[in-house]
């Protein structure tokens, strides 16, 4: 369908592989099982993130997600890449323990240049405390608005980046739901508590990191597990052996897991319409197999770090699209295909889950330039 992507037997297998890996050809039960499988899953746009869980469930609708996010079901933090993710909760401490200080050392000169040094951090960290404990949530801007009242500017990122701090050192987390696109800030150990089987071994943890990103996105490599990580090469290397027989090896380096009962497929095509910074994209750091390098710059214009929704044919990125905005209870779509030989049709299916997903009815589905679908 588009160019310059392998069309090998070893190619599709692969794809065909790692969409059943991501709960794309099967299915998940629920948004936990989904976090489960994939251990972390990029958030920082809550509202595509919502659609990143919802594509792997279903019949699921958005309240499905809020009420797993209001359960304690699921975190979202910034467990590592010092990015949001979705996290199981008895992984978000053991993760940060393995990330936290690469992460603060990374950080440091942003923080030296924002003035906040270790007692401006300690003030900021009092009046969080003051105004959670006790089971309380406040918005960014209600715990923002508490520091500069006590005489600490939140200027700019400075206030960002107080809660990035409390949040990496494990103060903070997301709490329930405030608006579509946002949550309230609470203390994590009153929100999620600390359980006796949480893993506190490093090793342990590194274990469980390296076989859920291998269960969730294998077949990958030690190195793409690095880099999905942000661990360093050398934890990565331990990680494998510490995951011992729980991984097998695969063609090319890559390690899947054992169980490979863990990872349900599907037969024959599939469709998808998956959101910004879907994991299926996302999740490794050569994206090759599924998406041709002139099509990655599609799917990321102007490499700024803003990704594209983007269409999946058979684990192949075919195209990128975008949502208009709703009117009278109806939402129409923008597609820009990779190649002539893309067919709408095929995914007004997908798009018809979107929809429901969302609580809208699917208006038009246009080819950008051509007519439409549907």
């Amino acid at each position: 369908m588009t160019t310059d992507v392998p069309g090998d037997a070893a190619t599709i297998a692969l794809r065909s592989a790692r969409l059943a890996a991501q709960g794309l050809a099967g299915g998940l039960g629920s948004p936990r099982e989904v976090v489960e499988r994939l251990v972390c899953v990029q958030a920082q746009d809550l509202a595509a993130a919502k659609w990143v869980l919802g594509a792997r469930v279903p019949g699921s609708q958005e309240p499905t997600i809020d009420a797993a996010i209001d359960d304690r079901s699921l975190l979202r933090s910034w467990p590592m890449r010092g990015t949001l993710h979705f996290v199981a909760p008895e992984m978000l401490r053991p993760i940060l323990g393995l990330t936290s200080a690469r992460l603060m050392q990374r950080a440091a000169k942003t923080h030296r240049d924002e003035g906040i040094d270790d007692q401006v951090h300690a003030a900021a960290r009092a009046i969080a405390i003051r105004d959670l404990e006790g089971g309380r949530s406040a918005s960014r801007d209600e715990l923002q608005a508490a520091w500069e009242a006590a005489g600490i500017p939140i200027a700019g990122q400075r206030g960002y980046h107080l809660i990035w701090r409390l949040a990496i050192e494990g103060l903070l987390c997301c709490g329930p739901i405030d608006t579509r696109a946002r949550q309230r800030f609470v203390l994590l150990d009153e929100w999620s508590p600390a359980r006796s089987g949480d893993p506190d071994d490093p090793d342990d943890a590194l274990a469980r990191l390296l076989v859920g990103y291998a269960r969730g996105h294998g077949p990958v490599t030690v190195r793409d597990f690095a880099w999905w990580s942000g661990l360093t090469l050398a934890q990565a290397r331990t990680a494998r052996a510490a995951a011992g027989d729980a991984l097998v090896e695969m063609a090319d380096d890559r390690l899947g897991v054992a169980d490979a009962a863990s990872a349900p497929g599907a037969d024959g095509p599939s469709r998808h319409v998956l959101a910004p910074f879907d994991e299926y994209f996302l999740g490794y750091p050569d994206r090759t197999a599924f998406c041709a390098p002139d099509d990655v710059q599609r799917v990321v214009p102007g490499k700024n770090g803003l990704f594209l929704p983007i269409l999946v044919a058979d684990g192949e990125v075919v195209g990128t699209w975008r949502r208009s905005p709703e009117r009278r209870g109806t939402t129409t779509i923008e597609v820009s295909p990779f190649g002539d030989d893309v067919d709408l049709a095929e995914f007004l299916p997908a798009f018809a889950r979107w929809a429901a997903f969302w609580s809208t009815s699917l208006g038009e589905v246009t080819r950008v330039g051509a007519p439409s679908a549907g």
